[in-house]
């Protein structure tokens, strides 16, 4: 089994400061920026799933230590390796990794990290359309868990239940924040892959009160007339 030190010592080895200059402007880590004094070491994704590939078998205790003192690649990779390992656990061991994901939010903190994650360790876990966990999220005033209760229900999307979506859209409609409008303007986009009917009944519904980019991604994939349409109003 991989070790913590291991780990570290070859993310450590992959740093590049001129990536990781350019990935604190990337990620807004600056004062009253969303990602503020988040630090990183300039690791691509690409290296850093080969990594994951290779050290997947991080335990489960360790992932937990690297998403309390990590950098923002080696809270990464642990998210990544939690996935990894959530998907051939026991019932026991996907519980003790959930557990670990809610208790670890704080760390989970910008938009790479939560849509890297949530689908998997947030939503795979609810059974039968049960949205109790991601109201609550929705509710939060963390940035982050909200992002993570739009984007959890990808995993409801993809089996075709649309309705755990909507439901979480509804109540981030009114959500002040950039990555929220961006989040729930994606998922949108994405329930209209499935159902564009269903999509469409949401947006007559609701897209007067929506904001401009929550709108503009979810009709992304729309006919270019009809969503001048929904642009200026009159859909």
């Amino acid at each position: 089994m991989s070790t913590f030190a291991e780990v570290r010592a070859e993310l450590q080895a992959l740093a590049n400061p001129a990536d990781a200059e350019f990935l604190q402007r990337f990620f807004k880590t600056g004062p009253g920026e969303y990602g503020e004094g988040d630090r990183f070491l300039g690791i691509r994704v690409p290296a850093l799933r080969r990594l994951v590939r290779a050290h997947g078998d991080l335990s489960v205790d360790d992932c937990g230590e690297l998403l309390r003192t990590g950098a923002h690649e080696e809270r990464l990779f642990a998210l990544l390796a939690l996935v990894q390992r959530y998907a051939r656990a026991d019932a026991a061991g996907k519980e003790a990794i959930h557990r670990l994901y809610l208790a670890s939010t704080a760390q989970v903190n910008n938009w790479d990290l939560v849509d890297s994650s949530a689908e998997s360790l947030v939503g795979a876990h609810l059974e039968g359309g049960e949205i109790d966990l991601l109201e609550t999220l929705a509710r939060s005033g963390m940035l982050w868990e909200r992002r993570i209760a739009i984007v959890a229900t990808f995993h409801f999307i993809k089996r075709g239940e649309l309705g755990p979506t909507l439901r979480i859209a509804e109540m981030l409609l009114g959500d002040a924040h950039d990555l929220i409008h961006k989040a729930v303007g994606w998922m949108l986009r994405e329930v209209g892959k499935r159902d564009q009917g269903a999509e469409e009944d949401f947006l007559r519904m609701h897209c007067g009160r929506m904001p401009r980019t929550m709108l503009r991604y979810a009709i992304e994939k729309f006919p270019d007339e009809l969503r001048r349409r929904y642009l200026r109003g009159d859909a």
